[in-house]
C-alpha cells in the first residue's frame, strides 16, 4: 500500500498534478492544507482520485467544508492523524499536535504549515511526518512531498525532492 502525503502547494496546480500522476497507482493521497483551489481543480479533472483523496484545511484555505483534522484508518493496525498544524502551534512544538493524535489513538501523525521536512520515529512508537512544501520550502531544500509504504514488514516513509 502506498499513501502520497503532500502539503502547502499554495495554488500550484501543475506541481500537484505532476506528483499525483507520477503515482497514479497510489492507494491514497493526503493533502495537509494550503491547497484548496488546486485540490478542487485536480479532483474535477481526475475524478478517479475522488474516493482515495483526503484533505484538511490549512490557514490559507477558506473552504468551510474542509475538516481541520482527520483520523484515518488506511493502514492495518495503525491510525493516521492529519492536520495542517497551525492550530496546534507546530511552529513552536509538536507537543499539542501529538497530544491530540494520542487522544485519537493515532500512531502516525502528519502535518504541514512549516514548509520544513520532518520524519521522526519517536520512542513511544509514533511516526511524525511533515512532507515539506511541494511549492515553496523554507528549509533550503528543494520542494518535496513524501509517501508512506506499508508492507507486512512495517511502515516505510520516504521524502521525495522535486
Amino acid at each position: 500500500m502506498r499513501i502520497i502525503v503532500l502539503s502547502d502547494t499554495h495554488g500550484n496546480y501543475r506541481i500537484l498534478e505532476t506528483i499525483l500522476l507520477r503515482h497514479a497507482d497510489a492507494d491514497a493521497c493526503i493533502h495537509l492544507g494550503d491547497g484548496e483551489r488546486e485540490v478542487h481543480l485536480f479532483l474535477s479533472n481526475h475524478p478517479e482520485w475522488q474516493q482515495k483523496f483526503f484533505a484538511v484545511k490549512g490557514n490559507c484555505d477558506f473552504n468551510n467544508e474542509m475538516p481541520l483534522s482527520l483520523t484515518l484508518h488506511l493502514i492495518p493496525n495503525h491510525r493516521i492523524f492529519a492536520a495542517h498544524g497551525n492550530r496546534h502551534a507546530i511552529n513552536y512544538t509538536p507537543d499539542i499536535l501529538l497530544q491530540e493524535a494520542k487522544a485519537q489513538n493515532c500512531d502516525i501523525v502528519l502535518y504541514g504549515h512549516t514548509h520544513v521536512r520532518c520524519n521522526q520515529y519517536l520512542p513511544d512508537g509514533t511516526y511524525l511526518l511533515n512532507p515539506g512544501s511541494a511549492a515553496s520550502p523554507r528549509d533550503g531544500m528543494p520542494p518535496s512531498y513524501a509517501y508512506i509504504d506499508y508492507e507486512k514488514g512495517g511502515i516505510f516513509i520516504t521524502h521525495v525532492s522535486l
